[in-house]
């Protein structure tokens, strides 16, 4: 499968070449969510399209950690455009590889549009196999098909030497319950695949003796990176995790995914806190401002759309789904340039405090 088989959206008419000094320059925040970091795609993608735009951080976790790697491999080799066309080719790629795992929709479902999982009987058997054997008892090889992915669409030696975008993938030490940050020079296809590990899923990633599971439990996505490592101050969170449902669940299903949300988004939330708490120091003159960042925060999500998808949609790699929750982050990265493009390098376009506190 080679990138011209992608049906992506057609770019955008080009516009004249921007000067450095019309660029505002940006961090993005990359949330892991397995299939639904294609909305990230979606997003990125739209991103892209806007030369006004320039990425200097990626922070990103699991699915984020995916996305913001191929991203800043495709910019590194190909500039926007070949990021776009990696972007793509990795989404057709995990798409392709779908197709052979006994975890699809049922036929009825595809009639129906739905795309949760429930009804599929591998699914069902899945769900429950995991809940009683460890990756270690039924996944003994420890198989891995994102690795064949990320392998075939990067090349690993060549991103550690790019520095046209700075990378930081997150993911979590087993042993010390710390998180762990690879950055740039230290980026492999293990590191990105540590960053995804869910722990009732695969084996723990193995990295210089350490043993790791997915970043998303000490940081989803890692802030502080983005805050002393980079030189913008404009955060661009991607949601894609629900931080409000309106609704108790009362399946247990839907409360061990309301469980995951809750613990995915709790890093976040706290160091978002301290970035409102600093925030508010420099308001009222409480800290010298020339002596901490303030931080500007906007955020891209579809909270709306998301609720509305079930927990097995996020291991749904059908072709039609993917492509439908990139055009949603397209949609919706549309909606935000239109709406706070004019805030980036001034000011944050959310209320921080309303948002996390």
């Amino acid at each position: 499968m080679t990138v011209m088989d992608v049906a992506a959206p057609a770019p955008r008419r080009t516009r004249a070449k921007k000067t450095p000094t019309d660029v505002k320059t940006i961090n993005v925040a990359l949330q892991g969510g397995g299939a639904h970091g294609a909305f990230s795609w979606g997003v990125l993608d739209r991103l892209l399209e806007d030369e006004r735009i320039g990425f200097e951080g990626l922070s990103a976790t699991s699915a984020g950690a995916m996305n913001a790697a191929v991203l800043a491999f495709g910019l590194g080799t190909g500039g926007r455009e070949g990021a776009k066309k990696a972007l793509a080719s990795f989404w057709r790629r995990i798409s392709h590889a779908g197709m052979f795992s006994p975890l699809q929709p049922t036929a009825f479902d595809r009639m129906a549009h739905n795309h949760a999982l429930e009804n599929s009987p591998a699914f069902l058997a899945f769900d429950l196999i995991s809940r009683v054997l460890s990756p270690y008892e039924f996944n003994p090889f420890n198989w891995n098909p994102l690795r064949q992915v990320l392998e075939d669409c990067i090349d690993f030696e060549t991103l550690r030497e790019c520095s046209t975008v700075k990378l930081f993938i997150s993911a979590t030490n087993v042993r010390t319950g710390k998180i762990r940050v690879f950055e740039n020079h230290e980026l492999t296809a293990d590191a990105v695949l540590a960053s995804a590990c869910l722990p009732f899923m695969y084996q723990a990633v193995e990295i210089d003796g350490e043993e790791y599971w997915d970043g998303g439990y000490m940081g989803n996505p890692a802030m502080y990176p983005l805050i002393y490592k980079c030189d913008s101050r404009d955060i661009v969170i991607l949601h894609i995790n629900p931080i409000e449902r309106t609704e108790t669940p009362k399946s247990a299903r839907d409360i061990l995914n309301r469980i995951n949300e809750i613990s995915f988004n709790s890093s976040l939330m706290r160091e978002m806190r301290a970035i409102a708490f600093v925030t508010k120091l420099i308001d009222e003159g409480g800290v010298d401002e020339s002596k901490m960042k303030r931080m500007l925060i906007h955020a891209i999500e579809a909270q709306d759309f998301m609720r509305e998808l079930g927990v097995s949609s996020k291991l749904n790699c059908d072709w039609e789904f993917l492509t439908h929750l990139r055009d949603v982050g397209r949609e919706r990265a549309t909606e935000w340039l239109d709406t706070n493009f004019d805030a980036l390098n001034q000011r944050s376009s959310i209320d921080v405090s309303e948002t996390y506190l």
